[in-house]
């Protein structure tokens, strides 16, 4: 069973297997492809993404509009997003690394204390995820602070970010 619009396009399949497909439904996976370097002390810094893996219907913005490396929801509904971020070169004398999905609805936070490392970390990887309520148009991006200590910590290139409409 094919369902197309007026446009001869496939807008979902299910096959004999009743697998459902719709490669129209909103997804996509970035990736860094060089790092981002020395992040700021008490400056927010917008991540960004240089490599798109795969970016259904171009909801991800990846130039130096604004906002900026942000999914931007062609429909109304839930979006599940994921995060993998590897910080290399953590400062143990910061007070706090604060990463968020940001949307324009509300914030998802993941703070990190840094505190309890004897020593300044080579790398450390964190995930997280949200599920996040947005309207047509509504944009979603990540940030990251690092309160106090050096600008020394860098955004390694095996983080991403991923998202895509459930509901």
């Amino acid at each position: 069973l094919f369902v197309q619009e007026a446009s001869d396009t496939t807008v979902m399949e299910i096959n004999q297997g009743g697998w459902v497909t719709m490669p129209l439904q909103p997804a996509f996976q970035v990736r860094k492809s060089s790092s981002q370097d020395n992040l700021g002390d008490n400056s927010t810094t917008t991540i960004t993404w240089e490599n798109e893996v795969f970016d259904q219907n171009s909801d991800f913005n990846n130039t130096s509009s604004s906002p900026a490396y942000a999914f931007s929801a062609p429909v109304a509904g839930k979006y599940q997003f994921n995060v993998h971020i590897r910080l290399e070169n953590l400062d143990s004398a910061a007070n706090f690394y604060q990463m968020k999905i940001v949307t324009t609805n509300r914030t998802y936070i993941f703070t990190l204390d840094p505190s309890g490392f004897s020593t300044d970390l080579d790398y450390y990887s964190f995930a997280w995820s949200a599920l996040a309520d947005m309207d047509a148009s509504d944009t979603a991006y990540l940030t990251i602070i690092q309160n106090g200590g050096t600008s020394q910590t860098d955004i390694h290139t095996e983080s991403y970010f991923s998202g895509y409409l459930v509901v």
